[in-house]
C-alpha cells in the first residue's frame, strides 16, 4: 500500500517501519516531550498522562482526573491524546483512553497520476483501557496530592510494588484500505523506602494484526518495545532526574554506515557507547515551587537519526513547564525533531472531584 510509505517518516530512529501501527510510538503529552520523548518511572498522582507510558503509574490519587493533549504535528498531521481515570478500592485503578491520529485529507489519484477529483482521508486509532494495582501498600490523607475529605492516599514511606495492563483496541484506515489489531502494555514499578526513586520495567505493545489491509496479505508485526527506566527525586533540593533505556529487544539501533575508499566500501559501525547512548532517553525535572515546574531532556538516537552532521544544532533536546492553579493543569513541551522545526505539544488535566484540596504540588 502506496499510503503506507507516507507513515513511516513520522516514527524516527532505524527502528522505524519496520511495523504497522507506528503512531504507537509517538509522544502522548507535554511532559514526556519535554522530558525526551519517553520516561516510564516518573512518579506523580497528579498525572493522568504517566499511565499512558507505564499502566503501573496509575494510581488512587488520579481518580475523576480528565487528561487533554493535542499535537499540530507536521505536513498537516493532527494528532492527540484523551483519556479519564476512576476506580474502587477493592477492584484496583481504572483509566480510559483515546489516542488517534490524523494524516489529513488527500486527493485521489490514478497509478498513472491522473487525479479523479475525489478526496479521501486516513487516520488510526487506539481504545486504551488501563488498570492498575498495587501489592502492599498504606494509606494516610496528610500525605494526598489530590486528597479529598472521603478519600485517602499511600503513605510514601513504605516500601511498594505497582503493577498494570494496558489493553490497547487499534483500528487504522487508508481510503479503502483497513486494518485491526490488538495490543497490551504490562507495567512494573518498584518504589523505594523513602518514595524519592523509582525504578520500572515496561513490555509496549504485545500483540497482533488482527485483520490486513487487504485480502491475502501476511500480517505485518506491532512495534514491540521493552524498555526500563529509574527516576530520582533529591531529598534535599526541588530536582528529580529520570533516565528510561528503550527498544532493549533490539540492541544495534543503527545501521552500518557506508565508507567509500577509492573502489572499497568499509561499513562502519557505532562502537559500544554509542549504540548504548542510542537506546537511553534522560530527563530532569526542577520543581522551583509547588505549582511550577521547568523542565528538559535529551534523545542521543533522535539526534543520530535527524541531525545533519553539517550542523547538528539543538536536534535531540526537549524543554518544556507546567503550572497548576486550583483545580486546573497546564503542560507545554517542545521538541526539536529537525533544523526545519519542531513540534510542540499542549496538555491540559482538570481535577473533577468535588472537595478537592487547594494545597496540590507536582512533588509526588
Amino acid at each position: 500500500i502506496t499510503l503506507l510509505v507516507f507513515v513511516s517518516p513520522l516514527a524516527y530512529s532505524q527502528i522505524g517501519g519496520e511495523s504497522t501501527y507506528e503512531f504507537l510510538n509517538l509522544t502522548n503529552s507535554a511532559r514526556m516531550a519535554a522530558l525526551g520523548g519517553n520516561q516510564i518511572a516518573i512518579h506523580d498522582s497528579t498525572d493522568l498522562n504517566v499511565s499512558y507510558n507505564n499502566p503501573s503509574l496509575l494510581m488512587p490519587g488520579m481518580k475523576n482526573m480528565l487528561a487533554l493533549n493535542y499535537v499540530n504535528y507536521f505536513a498537516g498531521t493532527k494528532y492527540g491524546y484523551a483519556a479519564y481515570s476512576f476506580g474502587t478500592p477493592l477492584l484496583g485503578n481504572f483509566a480510559i483512553g483515546m489516542h488517534y491520529i490524523n494524516y489529513g485529507n488527500f486527493i485521489e489519484a490514478l497509478p498513472n497520476g491522473v487525479k479523479t477529483g475525489a478526496n479521501f482521508n486516513a487516520a488510526e486509532y487506539a481504545l486504551n483501557m488501563i488498570w492498575s494495582n498495587e501489592y502492599k501498600f498504606k494509606y494516610n490523607k496528610k500525605d494526598s496530592l489530590w486528597a479529598t475529605s472521603n478519600d485517602s492516599a499511600r503513605v510514601l514511606s513504605h516500601r511498594r510494588l505497582a503493577y498494570g495492563v494496558n489493553l490497547k483496541p487499534l483500528f487504522s484506515s487508508f481510503e479503502s484500505y483497513q486494518s485491526l489489531g490488538i495490543a497490551a502494555d504490562l507495567g512494573l514499578s518498584y518504589f523505594s523506602r523513602s518514595g524519592l526513586t523509582v525504578t520500572s520495567l515496561v513490555l509496549r505493545n504485545i500483540g497482533t494484526q488482527i485483520t490486513t489491509y487487504y485480502d491475502g496479505a501476511d500480517r505485518e508485526k506491532i512495534p514491540f518495545d521493552i524498555q526500563f527506566g529509574v527516576s530520582q527525586k533529591l531529598q534535599h533540593a526541588p530536582i528529580r532526574f529520570a533516565a528510561t533505556m528503550q527498544h532493549l529487544q533490539k540492541w544495534d539501533l543503527a545501521k552500518a554506515e557506508e565508507d567509500k575508499t577509492g573502489s572499497t566500501i568499509v561499513y562502519k559501525e557505532d562502537n559500544f557507547t554509542k549504540k548504548f547512548l542510542r537506546h537511553l532517553v534522560l530527563g530532569v525535572e526542577l520543581l522551583p515551587s509547588p505549582n511550577f515546574t521547568i523542565r528538559g531532556g535529551y534523545n542521543y538516537q533522535m539526534r543520530q537519526e535527524l541531525g545533519m552532521k553539517e550542523v547538528m544544532s539543538t536536534v535531540g533536546f526537549s524543554w518544556g513547564f507546567g503550572f497548576k492553579i486550583s483545580r486546573f493543569q497546564f503542560n507545554y513541551g517542545s521538541t526539536r525533531f529537525h533544523l526545519a522545526g519542531s513540534s510542540n505539544i499542549i496538555s491540559v488535566a482538570l481535577n473533577l472531584n468535588q472537595d478537592l484540596k487547594r494545597k496540590t504540588n507536582f512533588k509526588n
